[in-house]
């Protein structure tokens, strides 16, 4: 909801120069709390988790009004990440816990359908919110809605079968109790293809007002609902034909989405870039989850969980600070910070075509991880 409007936001601040640092950050903190998310979805349960990161949306909603230096903002969007590295984690194991293995696919894509709605609809209030009322009332929404989230959790049966009470020394970081080698090949997926993500978020509302397009939510708002019509079934496609091949199908859609954006010069091949993009990411998303899935074990599912998040932040972070350097404020580096992720994403498919994943040491045989994904 809000990150369409953070670029002017932060400009008003006078922090022209840290654009890009808005996501970049919230990113850092997201993925180093999950290495302590995933130990204590593992430990005390789902559901607290998932209470935590609503209640940092909360916080963070109401905060935001208060601050006034573009150096207070930015420590708050470090505070802000620890949301997404609490939340999405518990979701995630609680999800694997109670899905059939023969569904998982299509499980994780009927969750990436309400991750979209959410998606979609954020983006499409945040400017009318903006302009029928004030940037503050937009923030005060959104932790609102945050808030939300965890009331629904409230009502929610834990699904880890001995949840133990909460202890101190589960708050010590620990990257080899938060980190599970089993899902490193999806997690190396993962890391590339979301790069373009990281790019979009940091300059897609410029470039819109580039593109002389007002509405700078729109592009989020058109990819997300392609996404939400395609998860479902690119679920159930990688149930049955394997997640690397729907992967290598999902990791070219969207480099070619980053070409389309680069070549833009209108709404209608903007809007068909995003389209391209939602598709991409539609198909990618919940393929990767659930071949983590396939790889994880039972008693290791939130760690697996938080494995594959990171390598996500990892992704972000690094496509939101490769736009932020090459672009720099300049129009002209439209073009080219496009065309570089498009063909960073492209060094996902090479290493899935290659069978460069297969050699990758987990905690499984290699075997197993080979059925899970099926053969190209």
């Amino acid at each position: 909801m809000i990150i369409p409007e953070l670029p002017n936001y932060m400009a008003e601040m006078g922090g022209e120069r840290f654009i890009g640092w808005h996501i970049s950050l919230f990113t850092v903190t997201a993925g180093l709390s999950r290495l302590i998310s995933g130990k204590l979805a593992d430990t005390v349960g789902r559901l607290p988790v998932m209470i935590f990161g609503a209640i940092i949306c909360l916080i963070a909603g109401i905060a935001y009004p208060l601050v006034n230096t573009i150096y207070l903002f930015l420590l708050l969007r470090l505070f802000h990440g620890l949301s997404t590295g609490f939340k999405p984690t518990g979701t995630a194991a609680y999800i694997a816990d109670i899905i059939p293995a023969h569904r998982r696919g299509e499980a994780i894509g009927i969750l990436g359908v309400f991750l979209s709605l959410g998606m979609a609809a954020g983006p499409a209030l945040s400017t009318r919110i903006v302009d029928w009322f004030s940037m503050e009332t937009l923030f005060y929404i959104s932790g609102a809605v945050g808030a939300l989230s965890g009331l629904v959790v409230v009502w929610m049966k834990e699904s880890l079968p001995e949840p133990k009470p909460f202890k101190i020394n589960l708050l010590k970081p620990n990257v080899r109790e938060a980190f599970e080698p089993a899902v490193l090949a999806p997690a190396i997926v993962m890391v590339i293809a979301v790069v373009p993500f990281g790019i979009i978020l940091t300059i897609i509302p410029d470039y819109s007002g580039y593109l002389g397009i007002n509405d700078r939510g729109i592009f989020f708002f058109i990819f997300t609902l392609a996404s939400l019509v395609i998860r479902i079934f690119a679920g159930k496609a990688s149930d049955k034909f394997g997640r690397v091949t729907v992967l290598l199908l999902s990791t070219t859609t969207i480099a070619v989405s980053m070409v389309l954006l680069a070549y833009s010069a209108s709404f209608l091949s903007f809007a068909v870039a995003a389209i391209v993009f939602g598709v991409g990411v539609g198909m990618n998303s919940p393929t990767i989850f659930a071949w983590a899935i396939d790889l994880s074990f039972e008693h290791t599912r939130g760690r697996a969980m938080a494995t594959v998040f990171i390598a996500l932040e990892i992704g972000i972070f690094c496509g939101s600070l490769l736009a932020g350097r090459m672009y720099q404020n300049d129009p002209e580096m439209f073009f080219p910070t496009f065309l570089t992720g498009g063909v960073i994403c492209l060094l996902a498919f090479v290493y899935l075509v290659t069978g460069l994943w297969k050699k990758v040491p987990t905690s499984k045989s290699e075997s197993s991880q080979t059925a899970a994904a099926g053969d190209v």
